[in-house]
């Protein structure tokens, strides 16, 4: 089993695997919220980041122990650990940022304190509008920064909202975001359930393309350890370490780059939605 995405750390796992796996007990996690702007989901306490979870976000908590929480994503299954004091009570979610980032404001008023910055892909309660702005439990956010909850038509519009945006291992916002990030953030944005890493959505997402078909955009293209969006039929955009951010870059340029550097050939070209 992926640890990524089984949730049991020895000491507890959930309680559809009793029977699939060894712990020394067996529960059913406690919904809560990620209530902070960005939260890490480490590998362990203090440990190396895997992800991370964005405000608004729903989690499974199995786990409590010396201020970590041991969680699940409901997003994508993804298992780690965060900060406890960084999730709370599950509020419904109205609306979501759609504007590369925001701010939450004390007042409804441009020129008053802000009071933290939100990402692309974070999820909010509404409570009202006023004045331009939506009233959340902790402030005010600018309404032209927000949509409903309904799907959005193309991803790859959603990952150019990210062009620039800084390269980050693990990173899942417009603060920093790495190449699996983008994918993510571009399918959950238009309801297409999507895995954390790119292994996981090269084996989930989309039909495989033959060799000689076209590409287009929207497709998407797989190295080891490595995915981008096919923007067009000339350029893909990716989150990558030789800009150090989000970037176009020409397909034959980024194919001949990646395989010189190490990174091998394309591993996989997948199209979403029905078989090509």
């Amino acid at each position: 089993m992926d640890r990524r995405t089984t949730p049991t750390n020895g000491r507890v796992a959930a309680a559809r695997l009793e029977g699939q796996v060894e712990a020394e007990k067996f529960v059913t996690g406690a919904a809560r919220q990620v209530m902070v702007p960005v939260a890490d989901l480490l590998r362990a306490p203090d440990g190396k980041r895997d992800r991370q979870l964005l405000a608004g976000q729903v989690v499974s908590v199995y786990e409590e122990l010396d201020g970590w929480a041991y969680v699940e994503s409901a997003l994508d299954g993804y298992c780690g650990y965060t900060r406890a004091e960084s999730l709370g009570a599950v509020r419904e979610a109205t609306h979501r940022v759609t504007a590369r980032a925001t701010h939450i404001y004390t007042q409804a008023d441009i020129k008053s304190p802000d009071r933290a910055s939100l990402s692309l892909g974070s999820t909010l309660r509404v409570l009202r509008e006023q004045e331009g702005f939506a009233k959340v439990p902790e402030g005010f956010v600018p309404l032209v920064h927000l949509s409903g909850l309904e799907p959005e038509a193309d991803p790859v519009s959603v990952a150019e909202r990210l062009l620039g945006t800084p390269y980050l291992w693990g990173g899942n916002s417009a603060f920093g975001i790495d190449c699996s990030g983008l994918v993510q953030v571009g399918c959950t944005a238009c309801g297409i359930a999507c895995a954390g890493d790119s292994d996981m959505q090269q084996e989930s997402l989309g039909a495989d393309l033959p060799a000689d078909a076209a590409l287009q955009r929207g497709d998407i293209l797989f190295w080891k350890g490595h995915v981008a969006w096919v923007a067009d039929e000339a350029r893909i955009v990716h989150a990558n370490a030789h800009h150090m951010a989000v970037a176009y870059e020409p397909i034959a340029e980024a194919i001949a780059r990646i395989e010189e550097q190490g990174g091998g050939p394309v591993t996989a070209r997948k199209r979403l939605g029905s078989t090509p």
